[in-house]
């Protein structure tokens, strides 16, 4: 995730800069025809142009918001994720007692989440935290997070009959546990429900058939200076587009998807620190891109 708006907005110029120099050059090309060549087929009314500018506009920003809902849904279930795995720490920790490989599990859990969701190789960190026995039993387990949730729960309840512990107590930690599936199950849906064709590929067509029709529209009024007013206009369609296309996807590997690993790693420090066992450093953000 781009942390640094600086950062942000040099690496969107640079995304779409391709794009705005043959927008500028088809510019170029529809004056020189008009005020060299005087093609008057070229002389088209702008104010179709402009309604149809109007009805885009309003289309994209609905689309921008679909894609930015779709993305902060994301980050709102890994908050989820966050907390509730911080809880179950804690009550492992205060309630069962001498169980650190429930916590480790637990700090392995958002490891092998984010490489689910992001379909990134995460074995490193996986096999680091993970205790053998609860890796050799989840081997071979299609969805490996909800593999881990799985063996936690059941060395919570082992943990349970040793001890005598309330049932109460049990159910306290057991609703942390599927409040972490139910967080996982959103996620998962987001994931594997990508946003409809006419919110993804559409929008793009129709912005590039927009910028090939703006100049002509625009040439009879601006003339020599039609580039840079269609530029203008284009470029802002261009932005609008680019956005949304960003952050409809919030766990691709890219600069603008969700910082998955970093609240991985926050995750496993917070929960791992009461153990007193090694704690590896904070992710911090690389060029302005948290990770």
């Amino acid at each position: 995730m781009i942390v640094d708006q600086r950062i942000g907005l040099r690496i969107i110029s640079k995304e779409i800069f391709g794009v705005i120099l043959l927008m500028a050059a088809w510019d170029l090309i529809v004056v020189i025809l008009f005020q060299v060549f005087h093609q008057e087929w070229m002389e088209q009314p702008s104010l179709p142009t402009s309604l149809i500018g109007s009805a885009l506009a309003l289309f994209m920003g609905f689309r921008s918001n679909s894609a930015y809902a779709r993305w902060w849904e994301a980050r709102t279930l890994w908050g989820s994720i966050t907390n509730n795995s911080r809880s179950f720490g804690r009550q492992v920790g205060t309630l069962l007692k001498d169980r650190p490989d429930l916590m480790m599990g637990m700090a392995a859990y958002p490891h092998a989440l984010r490489g689910a969701l992001g379909n990134v190789d995460v074995s490193a960190d996986v096999n680091r935290l993970l205790p053998p026995e609860m890796a050799k039993a989840i081997a071979g387990w299609r969805n490996q997070p909800n593999a881990i949730l799985y063996q936690l729960g059941l060395g919570v309840s082992d943990e349970v009959a040793k001890k005598g512990i309330d049932g109460a107590v049990h159910g306290q930690i057991d609703r942390i546990l599927s409040d972490l599936a139910n967080a996982q199950g959103g996620l998962e849906r987001i994931r594997n429900t990508p946003l409809p064709m006419q919110f993804s590929a559409l929008p793009r067509a129709l912005v590039n058939v927009f910028c090939i029709v703006l100049p002509l529209s625009m040439v009879q009024t601006l003339e020599w200076i039609t580039p840079l007013g269609s530029s203008l206009v284009g470029i802002l369609f261009l932005v609008l587009d680019k956005s949304a296309n960003d952050l409809q996807e919030p766990f691709a590997s890219t600069p603008h998807a969700l910082p998955m690993a970093a609240m991985a790693r926050t995750i496993e420090i917070d929960v791992v620190q009461p153990t007193g066992l090694p704690l590896p450093p904070p992710i911090t953000a690389v060029n302005g891109i948290q990770p």
